[in-house]
């Protein structure tokens, strides 16, 4: 089951990353960890208090995630532009699962390790640890959305 699993994630993994907007011309893809896009102060708010989507999940999603995944370039795969498509499930399983984190494609997928790319997002810096963290949290609270 788990090998199976494991399969499954790195062919979602692959099929993803066939309509991002990179090409190898344009040199290494997933950078290393970088810096994170938010100041050490809204790092610490997001994980001492409440997360906030306008202010800590949207910036997340805008800058990692939809440059691929919004919905356009990749229409029958991830669409993170609304809640309704990033909860709906897709071929391999469910993107975001409220309460969750664990078993949230968007967090399994941050981790995954494959070549020639190492991470979502395969373009671009990796997100923190704290990042990561945050986005963990928001799940585990529900993944909670405004309304569109």
């Amino acid at each position: 089951m788990a090998h199976r699993t494991a399969l499954l994630t790195s062919l979602l993994a692959a099929t993803l990353l066939a309509g991002c907007r990179h090409s190898p011309d344009e040199g290494p893809e997933t950078a290393p960890v970088g810096p994170s896009i938010f100041s050490e102060a809204t790092i610490k708010e997001a994980l001492n208090g409440p997360v906030d989507f306008k202010k800590h999940i949207q910036p997340l999603i805008a800058q990692n995630c939809l440059p691929c995944h919004d919905g356009r370039d990749m229409p029958q795969f991830v669409n993170l532009t609304s809640r309704a498509s990033a909860l709906a499930p897709g071929p391999y399983g469910p993107r975001i699962v409220p309460g969750k984190p664990g078993d949230s494609l968007i967090v399994k997928n941050l981790s995954l390790t494959h070549a020639p790319v190492k991470s979502m997002p395969p373009v671009g810096n990796r997100l923190t640890p704290e990042e990561t963290q945050i986005l963990r949290k928001w799940i585990k609270k529900g993944a909670p959305w405004p309304k569109e």
